[in-house]
C-alpha cells in the first residue's frame, strides 16, 4: 500500500494509541458476573451485580442469571460443551443451518463488494484517479474514512425503523449502482490518458528514459497507462498534464529531474479530466455502504441464531468474513494490474449482484422478532413473499396469535 514518505513511523504511532488506551482500560474490568456464577463464585457476581443494578434489583438479576446459566448447561449436556462437538452439532440442526446460510452470506458478502480494499489502498485508488500529489492523495483518502464513520451512525438512526433486510438491500443497489459507474469512469480515464512523446522522453536522455520504451516496437502509440504498466513513470509535459510527456525511469534521481522543470511526477496513476468525479463517487459508495452492508451484517449475525447455537453460529460467520478479508485484500493489487482500476471495480459490482440475489432469497427480517420468533421462522423454511413467502406479521400479531 502507498505511503507518503516519511509519514510511515507517524501513523504507525498515531494507530497504536488507541491499542494503548485499551488494554488499559481493560485492565480496569471485572470478571462477567455469568462466568463467575458458572464456576459457583456467586458472591463475586452478587458484588458485580451491585455496582450495576439498584439494590431492590440485584436479586431478580440474581435469579435470572440463575436460570439463564442452568438453561445453558442444560443444552450444553445435549449438544456437548467442546468446540467440535457444538460446531458438529449446529451444523446437524436443520434451523442452524438456515441461520449459517443468512449468516454467512451477508460476512461474506460484506467483504466481497470491495470496501476494505477501498479502505486499505484509498490513497492508491485516488492516485489512480489522477492525483499525484501524496499529501493530496492521502487527505481525499481520510476524508473517504471518514464517511464511513458517518454511515455507521446513519444506521443507528434507520436500522430499527426499516428493518436490518430492506437497509441491506438498499445499501447493495446503491453500491452495485456507483460500482458500475466507478468501472465506466476508470475505464475512461485509462483510455484518455496522455500520449507519451517521442520528443518529451528523449529531453530526458536516454539514461533517464524508460528501458522498455526505448525497445518496445509500438513505442509511438504509448500512452501514460501503457508507462506506467512497464514499471515506469509519467512525467507530465510542462504546459499541460494532457498533452504528451515523458515515459522515464521511476527511480528517486530521475523523478527529481522532472520535478526539477516543474513538471508533474506520476507513479501510481495517470493525469485525468475524470479524477475529480471518481473520488466523489467512492464518497458515494462509502455512504451506500456503510449504514447497511457496513453494520446489519453483524447486527444479522447476533439475531439469526437460536440461542443456545448463537456463540457457535456468530464466530463460524466471523471466520467466514475474515477469510474473505484476507481473499479480497491480498489479490486487490493483482487484479489491478491484471484488469485495471476500472475492471476490478466491474468485477466486484458482478460479485456484488450475485451477493444481492443471495440476501434476498436467504436473509430474512429480524427486527422486533424474538429469539424464538426467528427460530420458528427458520424452522418452517424462510421465503421471499414473491416467491410464495407470507407477510411478515408484527409483533403485536405474533402475541395475540
Amino acid at each position: 500500500m502507498f505511503q507518503a514518505p516519511g509519514t510511515w513511523r507517524w501513523m504507525l504511532g498515531v494507530a497504536g494509541i488507541p491499542a494503548v488506551v485499551q488494554f488499559v482500560l481493560m485492565l480496569s474490568l471485572p470478571e462477567s458476573p455469568r462466568w463467575l456464577y458458572r464456576k459457583d463464585r456467586v458472591d463475586e457476581a452478587r458484588a458485580i451485580l451491585e455496582k450495576i443494578y439498584p439494590a431492590h434489583e440485584v436479586e431478580d438479576e440474581l435469579n435470572a442469571l440463575k436460570l439463564s446459566v442452568d438453561a445453558e448447561k442444560a443444552d450444553e449436556a445435549i449438544i456437548g460443551e467442546g468446540m467440535i462437538a457444538k460446531v458438529k452439532g449446529a451444523l446437524k440442526n436443520r434451523v442452524v443451518r438456515r441461520g449459517l446460510y443468512a449468516g454467512i452470506t451477508v460476512q461474506v458478502a460484506q467483504q466481497f463488494v470491495g470496501i476494505n480494499t477501498v479502505m486499505y489502498y484509498a490513497p492508491t485508488i485516488v492516485q489512480f484517479a489522477g492525483f499525484a500529489s501524496n499529501s493530496v492523495a492521502l487527505a481525499l483518502s481520510l476524508i473517504t474514512s471518514g464517511l464511513n464513520a458517518v454511515g455507521s451512525i446513519v444506521s443507528m438512526c434507520f436500522v430499527d425503523r426499516y428493518g436490518r433486510r430492506r437497509l441491506m438491500l438498499v445499501s447493495m443497489t446503491g453500491i452495485i449502482f456507483f460500482l458500475v459507474i466507478l468501472s465506466v469512469v476508470f475505464m475512461e480515464a485509462s483510455s484518455h490518458a496522455p500520449k507519451i512523446g517521442g520528443v518529451e522522453s528523449a529531453h530526458f536522455g536516454s539514461n533517464s528514459t524508460c528501458s522498455a520504451y526505448l525497445t518496445a516496437p509500438d513505442a509511438p502509440r504509448w500512452s501514460c497507462m501503457t508507462c506506467l504498466k512497464a514499471d515506469c513513470a509519467f512525467c507530465a509535459n510542462a504546459a499541460s498534464e494532457f498533452h504528451p510527456g515523458a515515459c522515464l525511469d521511476s527511480s528517486k534521481v530521475v523523478r527529481g529531474e522532472c520535478r526539477a522543470e516543474n513538471r508533474v511526477f506520476f507513479q501510481q496513476g495517470c493525469p485525468s479530466k475524470f479524477g475529480f468525479l471518481a473520488v466523489v463517487l467512492l464518497g458515494l459508495y462509502i455512504i451506500s455502504y456503510s449504514p447497511g452492508m457496513g453494520t446489519v451484517p453483524w447486527i444479522v449475525n447476533s439475531e439469526i441464531y437460536p440461542l443456545r447455537y448463537r456463540g457457535v453460529g456468530g464466530g463460524i460467520a466471523a471466520v467466514s468474513n475474515w477469510c474473505s478479508n484476507l481473499i479480497v485484500s491480498e489479490s486487490y493489487l493483482s487484479l489491478t494490474e491484471a484488469l485495471g482500476a476500472g475492471g476490478t471495480f466491474f468485477l466486484f459490482a458482478g460479485i456484488s449482484t450475485i451477493s444481492l440475489v443471495f440476501i434476498y432469497f436467504l436473509v430474512p427480517e429480524t427486527k422486533g422478532l424474538q429469539f424464538e420468533e426467528v427460530e420458528k421462522l427458520l424452522e418452517d423454511g424462510y421465503r421471499p413473499r414473491f416467491f410464495g413467502g407470507k407477510k411478515e406479521q408484527s409483533k403485536d400479531q405474533v402475541e395475540s396469535a
